[in-house]
C-alpha cells in the first residue's frame, strides 16, 4: 500500500475523535450487545423489531469505530500554540479574511477529519485554506472555487497560546 498522506489534527480534534470512540465502545455498543441478545432469547428473530434494529446499529458503531480507529492510527497530532512561524497562515491558525466587498469572516484551519464550517473551522486541504497557507497580514490571495474565483485579504492571523 503507497503512503497516504499524513492525517493531520489538533490535540483538540483527536480527543474529539478519541472521546466518541470511547462512548461508542464502552458505553453504548454493550448496551445494544444486552438488548440483542435478550432479543434473541425470545425465540422468533424475523419479526423482532429489538433484534433486527439492534443488529442494524451494531453494523452501524463497528463500521464507525473501525473508521475511528483507522483515523486515529494515520493521525499526526499538530499543536498550534507550538507554531514558531506566528506571522503567516499554517495548520491551526485562526484567520480573519475580507473579501471584495469587505465582507469579513474568520476561520480556523483544522484536519479534514474535524471540519466543521458552522463553527468556522475548515479542513487544511479545502481550496480556501491551501490558498491560505503561508500568507501574511495585508496579503491577498484568490480561491479558485467551482463558483468561479473569489479573492481575499489577509487581516489577521491568530494561533492559540
Amino acid at each position: 500500500m503507497a503512503d497516504s498522506p499524513p492525517r493531520f489534527i489538533t490535540p483538540e480534534g483527536f480527543a474529539r475523535l478519541r472521546a466518541e470512540y470511547e462512548e461508542l465502545f464502552g458505553i453504548e455498543r454493550p448496551k445494544i450487545v444486552e438488548v440483542v441478545s435478550w432479543a434473541a432469547s425470545l425465540g422468533d428473530r424475523s419479526e423482532n423489531a429489538d433484534y433486527l434494529y439492534g443488529k442494524k446499529r451494531l453494523r452501524e458503531i463497528d463500521r464507525r469505530l473501525t473508521y475511528l480507529s483507522r483515523i486515529m492510527k494515520a493521525a499526526k497530532v499538530v499543536d498550534p500554540a507550538a507554531q514558531q512561524a506566528r506571522d503567516q497562515v499554517r495548520f491551526g491558525a485562526t484567520v480573519e479574511l475580507a473579501d471584495e466587498d469587505n465582507d469579513r469572516r474568520t476561520l480556523t484551519i483544522v484536519g479534514d477529519d474535524e471540519t466543521d464550517a458552522g463553527s468556522g473551522k475548515i479542513g487544511w486541504s479545502a481550496p480556501l485554506a491551501r490558498a491560505l497557507v503561508g500568507a501574511k497580514v495585508g496579503e491577498e490571495r484568490i480561491v479558485h472555487l467551482p463558483a468561479g474565483e473569489k479573492s481575499y485579504e489577509v487581516m489577521a492571523i491568530r494561533y492559540p497560546d
